[in-house]
């Protein structure tokens, strides 16, 4: 066995040797940043998703507290529209429930159709808050006058956590959420 001697690993293609020692760092180099970017995707997905819940429950909430309030139905007034700096109104009800989100003063806004603002010709008046205020156009209730609908509007701006940009073009733009929701009060 004096005469054996070891072989570097090397394989034969179309004639010629081929050494394979550096393959698998290769590989490695190519297969680690494809990795990263589909795990920042997913992530960036996943709080796309639980952003897009948090605004539909916001609203749906702040819609519920329009019509209702926090005590029963049958209360003698209903919660004012704003400002949304205050406590106890519509507005600051469907910012409160995206608190858990970032730089909400800059990407948040919100419109209430209340009856708490007037009625005009069987619709609920509305006013907007924030800084990109958006005017959406109510309905009128189909059994009005009987009742009115309130309605909230949330428009929200998310970023996403994870900002992928290559040579400072970005891979994942910010996306704009808006949620509407109508409920209706007896009037």
């Amino acid at each position: 066995m004096a005469g054996t001697r070891k072989i570097r690993s090397q394989h034969v293609i179309f004639g010629f040797m081929r050494s394979t020692s550096g393959q698998s760092l290769v590989e490695l180099a190519v297969a680690v940043p494809i990795m990263v970017i589909l795990m920042a995707y997913a992530v960036d997905y996943g709080y796309f998703f639980i952003a897009a819940a948090g605004i539909t429950s916001a609203t749906r909430n702040a819609a519920e507290y329009a019509s209702a309030g926090y005590q029963a139905p049958g209360q003698p007034t209903l919660p004012p529209a704003g400002p949304d700096t205050t406590t106890n109104t519509v507005s600051a009800e469907a910012i409160a429930g995206l608190a858990t989100f970032n730089s909400l003063s800059t990407t948040t806004s919100v419109q209430v159709c209340s009856k708490s603002n007037g009625v005009a010709n069987n619709v609920a008046r509305c006013t907007s808050y924030g800084p990109s205020a958006s005017s959406y156009t109510p309905a009128a209730d189909p059994e009005a006058p009987n009742f009115v609908l309130q309605r909230v509007d949330v428009t929200y701006t998310v970023q996403p956590p994870i900002p992928l940009s290559f040579f400072k073009i970005s891979l994942l733009p910010a996306l704009t959420f808006h949620r509407q929701v109508s409920m209706r009060a007896l009037d």
